[in-house]
C-alpha cells in the first residue's frame, strides 16, 4: 500500500496536460492570444443548436441521375449507330432502358460492338466488378439496353464526391465562414452553415444542379420540341438539342444594367465556347435564343447582331441577391444530378447563445448540489470525492478538444449526466471502505479491500452504460451523437479519476497523517441509511412487482391511446420555435396560419407564454413546396404580431423521419439484447433474465410517461431513453454483485435471505447514487428549456424509477427464477434417484 512516485508523476503529468488543453474553453480570446504559442489555443467547437446556424442533408435525386443517363445513352447511341453506318428503324427510350431496332438483322453483332463502347466499368481501382450496362438482344433485329445496380450505384457514389466539392464552391462563394461539408452514407452530403440563417437561399444555392445550357426556339408540337417557363410562367418552345452547355463558361458577375438599371448577370466563355457562340449568332441572326437554367428559360433574347466577344447578358428581373446567387452558381459549376434538401434544421444566434447560457446555468448548479451532497455524505472525505469530480470534468473537456468533438446541447446535458454517474464510483469504494472498517480492519487494509472489492462492480456498471452509449452513438446522428460522446468520455475518465486518482489520494493521506482507522462520517450525524439495516424487502414483493405490471399495462395502454406526441423528427414535416415579445395569442396565431391553407396546423405553448410552438404537416409537391410553406409560415407570423421572431425551423422529409425512427427503436431493442448477453456472461441466466424483464418494465413505464405529459418524442427521447436502459441495467449489477459475492459466503442461507441481506448491504449505495444523479439533471429538468426537455424530464423521472426497481422487481423475479431452478434441479434428482433404485432391483432380480 505505498504509492509509486513514477506512478504519482504519470497521473499528475495527465492531469496537468488535461489542464491546460481543456483551459482555453474558459479564457478570453483575447487573452488566449497572448499566450505563448506552445501552450494549446484549441477550443471545443460549438455546434450549430448552441451558436446558431443551418443544418441540411442533401441527397442524390436517385431518379433524376438514371433519367439523365437513359437520356445521355439515347444520344450516344443514335451517334454511335449513325457513324458506323448501322442502319435503325427505331431509337426509342421505354421506362429507363433503350430499345433499338434495326432493319438489317445480319449487323445485330455489329451494333452490339459498338454499344459496348458506350458502357464503363465498375469497380475500385484496379479491380473491376461488371459493367455499368447490360446490352441483351431479345430478337434478332431488337437490342434492348439498360442500367445495371452496380453501375447506377457507381454514378450515384461519384456524383455524391463530385457535388461535394462543387457545394464547397458555391458555399465559398457566397463567402459563409467555417462550413462544413461532408458525405453521409453512400447518397447524401451534410452541410452545416454557422450563422447563416436563409433557409430558402441555403436551398437555392444547394439544392439547384444550375445546369445551364442555349437553345434555339422552334415551333410547338414539332418534334423535339419541349415547352418551358420562364419565372413569370410565359411558355416557350424550346428545342431539345443544346446549341452550347453552360460548362464552357469561364465567370460569372452580379452587375447592373446601364440602360434600366436593373441586376443582371454578365458571363464569359472559354476560347472554345467562344468560337461556338459567335458561329451560333452568325447563323441565327434574328432568332430567339434561350438561355435555360435547369428547365427553365432564364430569358429568351432575339439575337440582333453577332456575338463574337465570347460575353453575354443574362436579365430576367432579378433582384440583387438573386443575381449574385445566380453568378455563385454558375461559377461553381453545374451539379452531376439534383441534389434534394431532406433534412433542414435552422437555429438562430440568439437562441443559440440563449442554450449557452441556460447550460452553463443548470450545469454548474447541478454539479454544486452533487457537491454539497458527497459532502454532506463523507464530510472530509467527500471533498476527495468533489476533488475527483471535477478532475472528471476538466479531463472531460480535454477529451472533447483534443479529439475534435462539436460540443451540442445534448452534449452539455451528457457532462451534466455524466457529474451524476461519476459519483457512483467514489460511493461504491467509501461505502465498501466503510463496511470493511465496521469489520475492525486497519486503514489500508480496508483501503486495499474496499477498492479490491468494489472494482468489479465499478467495471461491470459501466460497461453498461458503455453499451448504451455505443449504440445511440452508433444510430444517432447530430446532436445525439454529441451527447454520446460527452457521456461515454465522462465514463471512461470517471475510472481513472474515480479509481485510480482517489486510490493514490486515499493512501498519500493515510500515510501522511498514520491514520490507524479510516472513519468515513457524514457532515453531520445524521446516517441516511443507518448501518445494520435489516428490511424484509421480499415480503413486498408481490406487491412491488403487481404495482409495477399494472403501471407498464397502463403505460402500454397510454402508448396507443392517446399515443406519444411524435416529433418533427420521427412524422416529418415543418416545426417552428416563435417568440414574442410578450404573451402569445395563440388564438390569432391559429386562426392566422390555419388560412395559409397548409393543412393541419399545431399550436404549443412551451417554456413561457412568450414561446410557442408551431407544426404543420409536410407539403406535397417536393422540397420546393416545403421551402414555400416556410416563407408563408415565416411572413404570417410576422403580420399577426410584429415582435415575433421564429428563432428554430426544422423540416425533415418522410424518409428521414422514417429511418430515424426505425434506428431509434432498433437501438434500444440491441442495447436491451447486449446488455441482457453481458450479464449472462458475467453472472448466470436468472440474472440476465431478471434484468432485462426489469428493464421493459422500466421503460414502458417512460414511454408511459411521454404519453400521460404530452412531451415531445424526438430523438432526444430516445437518447434519454437509451440513457436510462445503461442507467437501469447499472442499478442491479451493483445489486447483483452484491448477491453473487454473498451465495458464495453464505452457501447455507437460503436464497431470500441472501437477497434481503445484499439489497440491505448495497441500499446505501442505490438511494445515493441515485440521488446525485437525480441532483445533477433536476436543474435542466427546471430550467433547461425545450431543446432539452424531452431528455432531462424522463431522465429525473426515470431514475427515480429504475432506483425501486432495482429493490422490487429485478430481486423478487430472481428469487422466483431461483426458487423455480432449486426447485427443478430437486425434481431431477429425485427423478434420478428413482431411476437408480429401479435400476439397482432389476439387477438383484437378474
Amino acid at each position: 500500500m505505498r504509492n509509486s512516485p513514477w506512478l504519482v508523476a504519470s497521473y499528475a503529468l495527465i492531469i496537468l496536460i488535461g489542464v491546460l488543453v481543456a483551459l482555453p474553453n474558459v479564457i478570453p480570446q483575447s487573452t488566449l492570444d497572448r499566450l505563448p504559442s506552445w501552450l494549446p489555443h484549441s477550443r471545443v467547437s460549438l455546434g450549430l443548436d448552441l451558436r446558431g446556424g443551418s443544418h441540411l442533408v442533401l441527397e442524390v435525386d436517385r431518379a433524376d441521375l438514371i433519367n439523365e443517363r437513359v437520356q445521355s445513352l439515347l444520344q450516344d447511341s443514335r451517334r454511335v449507330l449513325r457513324d458506323k453506318n448501322i442502319n435503325t428503324s427505331a431509337i426509342r427510350r421505354s421506362g429507363d432502358t433503350i430499345t433499338v431496332a434495326l432493319r438489317d438483322p445480319a449487323q445485330r453483332d455489329a451494333a452490339v460492338t459498338e454499344l459496348q463502347t458506350l458502357a464503363n466499368p465498375v469497380g475500385f481501382g484496379t479491380t473491376v466488378g461488371g459493367s455499368d450496362l447490360s446490352i441483351t438482344t431479345p430478337s434478332d433485329n431488337t437490342i434492348s439496353i439498360g442500367q445495371t445496380e452496380a453501375g447506377i450505384n457507381s454514378h450515384i457514389s461519384a456524383a455524391v464526391e463530385q457535388s461535394l466539392e462543387i457545394i464547397r464552391q458555391r458555399v465559398d462563394q457566397v463567402g459563409v465562414a467555417e462550413p462544413t461539408i461532408q458525405r453521409v452514407g453512400s447518397d447524401r452530403v451534410l452541410v452545416q452553415l454557422p450563422g447563416e440563417q436563409d433557409p430558402s437561399r441555403l436551398r437555392q444555392l444547394l439544392g439547384s444542379t444550375a445546369k445551364m445550357s442555349f437553345h434555339l426556339l422552334g415551333q410547338q408540337g414539332e418534334p423535339g420540341v419541349t415547352m418551358l417557363s420562364d419565372e413569370r410562367g410565359n411558355q416557350y418552345p424550346v428545342l431539345d438539342r443544346v446549341e452550347l452547355s453552360g460548362d464552357r463558361l469561364t465567370d460569372a458577375r452580379a452587375a447592373f444594367d446601364q440602360q434600366t438599371n436593373e441586376p443582371v448577370v454578365n458571363f464569359r466563355f472559354d476560347s472554345a465556347g467562344a468560337n461556338r457562340f459567335a458561329q451560333i449568332t452568325q447563323q441565327n441572326v434574328g432568332r430567339p435564343f434561350a438561355i435555360v437554367l435547369d428547365n427553365k428559360v432564364l430569358s429568351a433574347p432575339v439575337i440582333r447582331t453577332p456575338i463574337t466577344g465570347g460575353s453575354g447578358q443574362i436579365s430576367g428581373g432579378f433582384s440583387v441577391q438573386e443575381a449574385n446567387t445566380l453568378s455563385a452558381l454558375l461559377r461553381a459549376g453545374a451539379l452531376p444530378a439534383k441534389l434534394t434538401v431532406i433534412e433542414e434544421r435552422t437555429v438562430g444566434a440568439d437562441l443559440g447563445s440563449d442554450a449557452i447560457e441556460m447550460g452553463i446555468f443548470t450545469g454548474i448548479i447541478g454539479f454544486g448540489l452533487v457537491v454539497g451532497f458527497m459532502f454532506f455524505l463523507y464530510g472530509a472525505w467527500g471533498i476527495l470525492a468533489n476533488t475527483a469530480l471535477l478532475i472528471n470534468v476538466i479531463l472531460t473537456f480535454a477529451g472533447l478538444t483534443l479529439i475534435g468533438s462539436t460540443l451540442t446541447l445534448p452534449g452539455i446535458a451528457g457532462v451534466v449526466l455524466g457529474i451524476g454517474l461519476a459519483v457512483d464510483a467514489n460511493v461504491l469504494i467509501n461505502e465498501r471502505i466503510k463496511e470493511e472498517t465496521r469489520k475492525g480492519k486497519s486503514a489500508f487494509a480496508a483501503i486495499d479491500a474496499g477498492f479490491q472489492r468494489a472494482y468489479s462492480t465499478i467495471v461491470d456498471s459501466n460497461v453498461t452504460s458503455l453499451i448504451a452509449t455505443v449504440l445511440l452513438f452508433w444510430f444517432g446522428s447530430g446532436p445525439v451523437r454529441g451527447f454520446a460522446v460527452t457521456m461515454g468520455l465522462g465514463i471512461m475518465i470517471s475510472m481513472f479519476t474515480a479509481v485510480s486518482v482517489v486510490r493514490v489520494a486515499m493512501i498519500f493521506i493515510t500515510a501522511r497523517k498514520k491514520l490507524k482507522k479510516i472513519d468515513i462520517k457524514p457532515l453531520l450525524p445524521i446516517n441516511l441509511v443507518p448501518d445494520g439495516t435489516r428490511i424484509a424487502f421480499m415480503k413486498g414483493r408481490f406487491v412491488g412487482i403487481g404495482v409495477s405490471v399494472i403501471l407498464s399495462i397502463a403505460s402500454v395502454v397510454l402508448f396507443f391511446t392517446p399515443g406519444l406526441n411524435y416529433g418533427v423528427d420521427f412524422r416529418g414535416g415543418i416545426q417552428m420555435e416563435v417568440t414574442t415579445a410578450h404573451e402569445a395569442d395563440l388564438a390569432s396565431f391559429r386562426s392566422g396560419l390555419n388560412e395559409l391553407g397548409l393543412g393541419e396546423v399545431a399550436l404549443q405553448e412551451f417554456g413561457g407564454n412568450n414561446r410557442v410552438l408551431v407544426r404543420v404537416e409536410r407539403q406535397p409537391g417536393g422540397e420546393q413546396a416545403q421551402t414555400e410553406a416556410v416563407e408563408k409560415l415565416k411572413a404570417e407570423v410576422v403580420k399577426i404580431d410584429n415582435t415575433a421572431k421564429v428563432e428554430r425551423t426544422e423540416v425533415v422529409g418522410p424518409k428521414v423521419s422514417g429511418e430515424l425512427a426505425t434506428a431509434g427503436f432498433l437501438s434500444v431493442f440491441l442495447a436491451s439484447i447486449a446488455m441482457m448477453i453481458y450479464i449472462w456472461a458475467r453472472f448466470e441466466w436468472p440474472f440476465a433474465v431478471g434484468a432485462i424483464a426489469t428493464l421493459v418494465l422500466d421503460v414502458t413505464k417512460t414511454i408511459g410517461f411521454f404519453a400521460i405529459t404530452g412531451l415531445d418524442f424526438n430523438l432526444t427521447a430516445i437518447a434519454a431513453l437509451l440513457t436510462l436502459v445503461g442507467y437501469s441495467v447499472n442499478d442491479k449489477v451493483v445489486v447483483y454483485d452484491r448477491m453473487r459475492e454473498n451465495m458464495r459466503i453464505y452457501k447455507k442461507m437460503s436464497l431470500r435471505d441472501v437477497i434481503d441481506l445484499s439489497i440491505n448491504e448495497t441500499l446505501a449505495r442505490s438511494l445515493y447514487t441515485s440521488a446525485t444523479a437525480f441532483l445533477a439533471m433536476l436543474p435542466m429538468a427546471i430550467w433547461g428549456g425545450s431543446a432539452v426537455e424531452s431528455f432531462a424530464v424522463p431522465m429525473v423521472f426515470g431514475i427515480a424509477v429504475a432506483a425501486l426497481s432495482s429493490v422490487f422487481i429485478a430481486a423478487p423475479i430472481l428469487l422466483f427464477l431461483g426458487d423455480w431452478r432449486t426447485r427443478h434441479r430437486a425434481h431431477q434428482a429425485e427423478v434420478a434417484g428413482e431411476t437408480a433404485i429401479e435400476d439397482g432391483e432389476r439387477t438383484k432380480q437378474a
